[in-house]
C-alpha cells in the first residue's frame, strides 16, 4: 500500500466543515433555477472564478449571497446529501457538520426546513453507508448576541438533534467574549461548545474561547503559535485543533501550502487535525486536504495516522465509540509503511 492509498482508505471523522461551504457551482445553479433565484453569474466556470478571495471577509460576501438558492427542505437535504456521498467516498465514517440557521432564517426560510432537511440526509447515510454524524449549530458572530439568542430559542423543539453549539462568520472585531451570555445558557441547556478562534482573530481570541465561551475545541487555532503559553497550555490540556489547510491558503492566512503551520503544530504536540471547512469554495474535501498536506509539508505515515486518530479523540462521540475507532485505525496500520515513510 502507498502513503497516499493509505490517506485515502483510513477511516476518517470530519470535525470542521460547513454545510453551506459545500454548495457546488453545479447545485447552486441548479437551485438557483428550482427556486426562481437570480445569480449575478450566468454559469458554473463565472461562479468559480469567483472563487478567488482576499481574505475571509471577501469569502464570506460570496459565500452569504451564495446561500439565497437555498429555501426549501428538499434543497438542504439535496445539499447535505451530495456533501456526505462525496465523504463516503472519502472513508468519512463519522462527521460533526456545522449549519448557519440565521443565514436562513433572516431570509424568511423557517428553522424547520433548514433542519428537517439535513437531518433527514444525515438519517440516510447512517443507514446507507453507516456514517455517523452530529449537527454544531453555528452563530453568526457578525451578528448580535440578541440574534444568536433568537436561534438558540428556535433550536428548543430539535433539541434532540443538535449536539452542539459552535462560533462562526467575521472574526475580527468579533471576540468570543461578545457571545459570553448566550454560550452560559448553551452550556446550561447541555449543548457542547466549539468555537472558530485564531484564524485571522488574535491567540486571545482562542484564550476567550476556552475561558469564556468554555470550549471544549478550537476550530483553526493556528494563529496559537505566537503565544508560547497558550501553546503550553493547549499540549497539556489536549485541546482539539480542527486545522483547514487549503481553506488557510485560499483565504491568505498562509501564502501557500509549503508555508502552513500544520507540522509545527504536530511537533509542538498540540491535537491537530486536518478537515476541509467549505470544500466548494476553497479546492478540496477530506482526502484532498490530505494529500495535498503530505505533499507539501512532506507528511510521514505517522503524522498522516496522528492526524486521523486526533480528530476521532477530538470529536463529541461517546467515549466508546471514539475508543472503538481509535483501536480500528490502529490496527488497520500497513505493515509496509514504516516510520519515516
Amino acid at each position: 500500500m502507498t502513503l497516499d492509498e493509505y490517506i485515502q482508505c483510513i477511516p476518517k471523522a470530519e470535525l470542521h466543515v460547513h454545510v453551506e461551504g459545500t454548495l457546488e457551482p453545479e447545485m447552486m445553479v441548479a437551485l438557483s433555477g428550482r427556486n426562481r433565484v437570480r445569480l449575478p453569474y450566468a454559469t458554473v466556470e463565472e461562479i468559480r472564478r469567483a472563487y478567488e478571495f482576499n481574505n475571509l471577509q471577501s469569502f464570506l460576501d460570496l459565500y452569504y449571497a451564495a446561500t439565497e438558492v437555498l429555501k426549501q427542505e428538499q434543497d438542504f437535504y439535496d445539499l447535505t446529501r451530495a456533501y456526505l456521498q462525496r465523504a463516503a467516498r472519502d472513508h468519512v465514517r463519522h462527521v460533526e457538520l456545522f449549519f448557519d440557521p440565521q443565514a436562513h432564517t433572516s431570509r424568511g426560510v423557517s428553522f424547520a426546513a433548514v433542519l428537517t432537511g439535513i437531518r433527514r440526509a444525515l438519517d440516510e447515510a447512517e443507514s446507507k453507508w453507516g456514517m455517523t454524524s452530529a449537527l454544531i449549530m453555528c452563530f453568526l458572530r457578525h451578528l448580535s448576541e440578541d440574534d444568536a439568542f433568537q436561534a438558540l430559542d428556535e433550536s428548543r423543539l430539535y433539541r434532540p438533534w443538535i449536539t452542539a453549539v459552535g462560533l462562526d462568520s467575521s472574526e475580527l472585531g468579533h471576540p468570543p467574549s461578545k457571545f459570553a451570555s448566550v454560550f452560559e445558557r448553551a452550556r446550561d441547556e447541555g449543548f457542547r461548545v466549539t468555537a472558530h478562534a485564531g484564524e485571522e482573530g488574535p491567540p486571545a481570541y482562542i484564550r476567550e474561547a476556552l475561558d469564556i465561551l468554555r470550549a471544549e475545541r478550537i476550530d483553526h487555532g493556528v494563529r496559537c503559535l505566537e503565544d508560547g503559553e497558550l501553546v503550553e497550555r493547549l499540549r497539556l490540556e489536549r485541546i482539539p485543533l480542527t486545522v483547514c489547510p487549503l481553506s488557510n491558503v485560499k483565504l491568505r492566512v498562509f501564502p501557500d501550502l509549503s508555508a502552513h503551520n500544520l507540522r509545527h503544530l504536530l511537533d509542538a504536540g498540540l491535537a491537530a487535525s486536518v478537515h476541509s471547512d467549505d470544500p466548494a469554495y476553497f479546492g478540496g474535501y477530506m482526502v484532498d486536504n490530505l494529500l495535498a498536506c503530505q505533499s507539501s509539508l512532506g507528511l510521514t505515515a505517522r503524522q498522516i495516522h496522528q492526524l486521523v486518530a486526533n480528530a476521532f479523540a477530538g470529536s463529541f462521540l461517546p467515549t466508546d465509540q471514539r475508543q472503538t475507532w481509535l483501536a480500528t485505525i490502529a490496527s488497520e496500520w500497513p505493515p509496509e509503511l514504516v516510520d519515516g515513510e
